[in-house]
């Protein structure tokens, strides 16, 4: 896989203030920018107009830069160089920028001709502008950048655990597919192998915890908040919720989601004929059939979901082929690659970049649909005219990209010809959207506790973390294996690099489900709906978007319940068919 740069991707949106040949990496050649846009006389505004158009093309552009960057650095976590690369832009560009870009921001707020603004318009820019300025502090500045690097070194070290198994060395994510296999010997050697890897990092993982621990709560504290989570709470702008709606979703995951989870788990345990599920059996097909085996090549990966996405809707298949013709798929796992998956806008070119660890199991057909569904995000919006304006929330994001996933299910005879193993496939699927929710609770409410107890100790986060589990987890027995369970956490690389970002998947499915449920009924009304959604960008309020798109913002009980109740059936359904 040929490394990403600028040049290997089309500009077809002219630059209207950044010339052609900067050096994005190169501080000589931004600070002089910030600065005239910082100096510039604004008499009326129309002036205003243009200076937030010359605004919004640097800030796009550097974002692009940041992106190759950071695109370069997970694909190659080995390589010194593109390592310094990264590094260095953090250090050199992103950090001295702020204080002059929140210079700007302040220079929009206080110009006098912003009146003539149309308000409605302007309503979200001007509501964000006022909270990044009540937040912004410059002391903060240098606390970022070094949460950046270790967030990095997070990365990094994640990125190098391998473990010689089979013959041979192999990334944890490769170790993954042997969870798959019918042998439960086997499956149970591969479980412990990986799992004793992990353990063997667990000091590094809790120091690098700990040091960014004591760095946010310092932001939080220079910031004027009691405790970090306040403080992430106003930071990503979260007007349509609080912490009590967060918490009610906890119990809501505990009473309504995890009974179904249980019942679940219930029927995989009698169809292994086992007295009890051991952490490796969960992946499994409990009927004892082989792994689905969707595809040997990466290239068959990319060659089947592009026509399932075009089967969703042309359009959809269109936009992923022109991303496999410019090389912005990176699918394989690798040694030296970052973990997981992730889709990421090259903002400039208004074009998206998909990175995954792709082994050969069915869940990375899922993962490919998932950030395909980001991706067809990103080519909906990249229109909006006003650049503040073309993200989305991330809880609507993330519908984006779950519903996806749901929507590709019926056609997965691309992968799957035999009936039985797409219903297979739907099944796995559906089972996994039901589990992961209460996974999410776990997570969110870990880091509600983490944030609102500063000085704990490691034993007392231990402690916390595993009576979640007992609350909130499924039927698993990890008789002989609490230490592992002890330290799952280490592994959800969003706690440590994203904190707070997670809940979002909580609501995201939510809608989704919703989504799945419209086009069940409709197709081509649901799919025409999910599309406008899309299209809406970040141009209105949060519940807005949720209706743009046929959907409802609310993660209420009387929400759920029937949500729930659908997927059951359909479980049934497909139990029938498999």
């Amino acid at each position: 896989m040929a490394l990403l740069t600028a040049e290997t991707i089309p500009h077809p949106y002219p630059r209207t203030y950044v010339p052609k040949d900067a050096k994005l990496g190169d501080w000589s050649v931004i600070e002089p920018m910030l600065n005239e846009l910082k100096n510039r006389p604004l008499n009326n505004v129309e002036d205003l107009k243009k200076w937030l158009n010359d605004l919004n093309d640097l800030e796009q552009t550097l974002s692009e830069e940041g992106s190759i960057r950071y695109i370069r650095m997970t694909c190659k976590t080995d390589d010194p160089q593109i390592e310094k690369d990264y590094v260095e832009f953090l250090e050199k560009v992103g950090e001295p920028s702020k204080p002059l870009f929140f210079a700007l921001m302040k220079k929009y707020w206080e110009c006098p001709h912003r009146s003539g603004l149309d308000k409605e318009e302007f309503f979200l820019y001007d509501r964000s502008v006022e909270n990044q300025l009540t937040l912004y502090r410059e002391e903060n500045i240098p606390l970022e950048t070094e949460l950046e690097k270790l967030s990095q070194q997070y990365q990094k070290l994640s990125g190098s655990l391998t473990v010689q198994y089979d013959g041979k060395e192999q990334t944890l994510e490769q170790m993954g597919r042997y969870l798959e296999l019918t042998d439960r010997a086997k499956r149970e050697e591969a479980w412990k192998i990986v799992s004793e890897r992990r353990l063997k990092e667990k000091d590094k993982f809790e120091d690098l915890y700990d040091q960014m621990l004591k760095i946010r709560g310092q932001i939080a504290k220079n910031a004027g908040f009691d405790n970090y989570r306040d403080y992430m709470f106003r930071r990503k702008e979260r007007f349509d919720y609080s912490p009590k709606d967060c918490e009610a979703f906890h119990q809501t995951a505990e009473k309504t989601i995890k009974p179904l989870v249980d019942k679940i788990q219930q029927r995989r345990m009698k169809k292994m004929g086992l007295s009890s599920l051991k952490p490796w059996d969960m992946s499994v097909n409990p009927d004892g059939l082989a792994p689905l085996k969707p595809f040997d090549k990466t290239e068959q990966l990319i060659e089947g979901c592009e026509k399932i996405l075009g089967q969703v809707d042309p359009e959809f298949g269109a936009n992923f082929r022109q991303m496999k013709e410019l090389g912005l798929l990176d699918l394989d796992s690798r040694k030296g690659k970052a973990p997981g998956g992730y889709q990421s806008d090259l903002e400039e070119a208004r074009i998206p970049f998909i990175f995954a660890n792709s082994v050969g199991v069915d869940g990375d057909v899922r993962t490919l649909l998932h950030e395909g569904g980001h991706a067809m995000h990103s080519f909906a919006w990249k229109n909006v005219p006003f650049y503040p304006y073309r993200h989305a929330p991330m809880e609507f994001c993330e519908v984006a990209s779950m519903s996806m996933e749901l929507m590709g299910n019926p056609y997965l005879s691309v992968f799957y010809p035999d009936p039985k193993d797409a219903a297979r496939s739907m099944i796995k699927h559906l089972e996994n959207v039901i589990s992961l929710l209460p996974w999410i609770a776990t997570i969110d409410a870990f880091q509600h506790w983490i944030y609102t107890h500063p000085g704990h100790t490691r034993q007392e986060r231990t402690d916390q973390w595993v009576n979640l589990r007992k609350r909130l987890g499924g039927l698993e027995d990890w008789t002989g294996f609490e230490e592992v369970r002890a330290n799952l956490w280490h592994r959800q690389l969003h706690i440590f690099e994203v904190p707070f970002y997670y809940i979002e998947y909580g609501i995201a499915q939510l809608g989704a489900l919703q989504v799945w449920r419209n086009v069940r009924k409709d197709k081509a009304e649901g799919v025409k709906l999910y599309k406008r959604g899309l299209a809406v960008g970040g141009s209105k309020p949060l519940p807005e978007i949720f209706e743009e798109a046929g959907i409802h913002f609310d993660f209420s009980l009387k929400m759920i319940q029937p949500l729930m109740d659908e997927v059951e059936k359909e479980l049934d359904r497909l139990a029938a068919l498999s």
